[in-house]
């Protein structure tokens, strides 16, 4: 009798090359209104610094709570595309509702749905985690992240190249298109591996979480109270005598330098230990935070921008590389989207109060609460295990 055949992984990274070109599509159009969303809601729709710091904040805490969602259902009920490509299609729906908006309070409701959208990276890195093993997987984290940016760059190149021809509601109109073509990448192409053997299981339970993953949890999130919103950073370059016009080239910088060294980062966490790169991305994030702090000069925040890119290249690829091998196989998309929603929760209050200090105190005040909270977190990485 002829035995059934197992299926098998994907050979050669095939996956991670078509989520790789996916997410370069999607972050194709969601950087064409990025560069210049703090200036539109804040000058175009007359929000203050609180409101920003609110609705950016409001959409991070939300992408932790659809990631979450989204990581439990996936492994209770065994299916992960379906979430991948519903997430692109909500991030094109979004950006047509901010098309039509006229008030701030209108873009709530679509920025809560373009950020629902990250319903699709729980699911998508648990697919990628199980495709790699611990000599590649911070290498195909990194094309992950490389390719994410990658598509960031040509966004804001086309963000800067066509705003003054479209204006903002056309821009918003045109950038919803590559995240349908990203819907289609994965919907035909990506074919899920059915496994028998992994049985339904009843759900996460905290005694089923390491010690390392715990802790490691905890000092991302301090870390991420200290992450707020890049458009804090666009705002101060502003007001600092950036002209609104050249936003988007220094939101360029920050992307491009990303893109650029995510792979190099992710590969170096699987030669030298997860650890290490974490370390390196704190120690980059206080440098940035320095920078602004001491100075307002244009080429001094050039480099802040810099700095700001290295620091999310080496962040990104490690801390999902580290908490999906710190994490249970059988637990992998729920622990990936668990860790999303406590940096995510996080980030409501960070940006918040962020913007309240550079409303009350001055806007160097944010960066200096950055600073305490980022060396916090470095404390406690020193008590997490690399796993080997």
């Amino acid at each position: 009798m002829q035995k059934k055949r197992k299926a098998l992984p994907v050979k050669n990274g095939q996956k991670v090359k078509i989520f790789g070109f996916a997410s370069l599509l999607n972050d194709f159009g969601a950087n064409m209104i990025y560069p210049i969303w703090p200036i539109f809601l804040t000058t175009v729709l007359g929000a203050n610094m609180s409101v920003l710091g609110l609705v950016d904040g409001l959409g991070d805490a939300l992408v932790s709570l659809s990631q979450a969602g989204s990581g439990y259902a996936s492994d209770r009920l065994k299916k992960r595309k379906v979430f991948i490509w519903l997430g692109y299609l909500l991030g094109a729906i979004s950006r047509f509702g901010y098309a039509i908006a006229t008030t701030w309070p209108m873009v709530i409701p679509f920025r809560i749905l373009d950020r629902a959208g990250k319903i699709r990276d729980a699911p998508r890195d648990a697919i990628v985690a199980d495709e790699s093993t611990h000599k590649n997987r911070g290498k195909h984290f990194g094309i992950i992240k490389g390719m994410d940016k990658l598509g960031g760059v040509f966004g804001i190149i086309a963000c800067v190249m066509l705003f003054n021809f479209l204006g903002y509601t056309n821009l918003f109109l045109l950038a919803a298109l590559p995240s349908v073509l990203s819907v289609g990448l994965v919907y035909f192409l990506i074919k899920e591996r059915k496994d028998g053997k992994i049985k339904l299981y009843k759900g996460i339970q905290l005694h089923s979480l390491t010690r390392d993953y715990k802790l490691f949890l905890i000092l991302s999130a301090i870390l991420a109270l200290g992450s707020f919103s890049y458009s804090f950073l666009l705002v101060f370059a502003n007001k600092s005598g950036y002209a609104a016009g050249l936003l988007p080239l220094l939101y360029l910088v920050y992307i491009a330098v990303t893109a650029a060294f995510s792979y190099p980062f992710g590969n170096l966490s699987d030669m030298i230990g997860r650890k290490a790169v974490m370390y390196i991305s704190i120690l980059l994030w206080a440098l940035t935070c320095i920078i602004f702090m001491i100075s307002s000069l244009w080429w001094a925040i050039l480099i802040g921008f810099a700095f700001f890119g290295l620091h999310q290249a080496a962040l990104a690829p490690v801390q999902t590389t580290f908490v999906s091998e710190l994490a249970p196989k059988k637990f992998r998309a729920s622990a990936l989207g668990g860790f999303q929603m406590a940096i995510g929760l996080c980030a409501l209050p960070a940006s918040v109060i962020a913007g309240i200090l550079w409303d009350t105190i001055n806007p160097t005040a944010p960066f200096a609460l950055a600073l305490i909270l980022t060396a916090l977190s470095a404390v406690l990485l020193f008590f997490v295990k690399n796993k080997k």
